[in-house]
């Protein structure tokens, strides 16, 4: 993937797609219609990829191993810290696409903090790299038994 900011790669209508879609498909638990806002060869980086699937790196590469990623992760989705609130608001460069779960929640409660950060190539996703905040990552590290 080019890494020049200055090379468009998405047009502002696909980044509005993804942004608007990846919530959608992802809150319905639509797994395939997720995995086909993504290229074939697409890359998803996160440090929840461990935690879910038992493995030493957090990055998948092509849909093929994005797939069990998001089956696993929702499964337990909504629960009390994954509330999927959003501001409404996103930026993009014409190749980068990012917004924010922030950690503050409307009703006074909190949720796990992420930053969604995508490269886009026309209206899919090429490579998904997601950031933990300072409430969620504690939920990462694996706790461990009173024995």
């Amino acid at each position: 993937m080019d890494t020049d900011p200055t090379t468009k790669t998405a047009s502002d209508d696909d980044a509005a797609f993804i942004y608007h879609e990846w919530d959608r498909r992802t809150r319905a638990h639509d797994i395939d219609g997720l995995l086909e806002l993504y290229t074939p060869d697409a890359i998803l980086e996160t440090p929840l990829i461990p935690r879910i699937l038992d493995q030493p790196r957090g990055v998948l590469t092509g849909r093929d191993q994005i797939r069990p990623f998001f089956q696993r992760g929702t499964d337990n989705r909504p629960n009390d810290l994954v509330r999927w609130y959003r501001t409404g608001r996103y930026h993009f460069d014409g190749q980068t696409l990012m917004w924010e779960y922030p950690r503050a929640h409307p009703d006074g409660g909190d949720q796990v903090d992420l930053a969604e950060v995508m490269d886009l190539r026309g209206p899919q996703i090429a490579h998904h790299r997601i950031y933990w905040g300072w409430f969620g990552t504690p939920l990462l590290i694996p706790q461990r038994g009173n024995g």
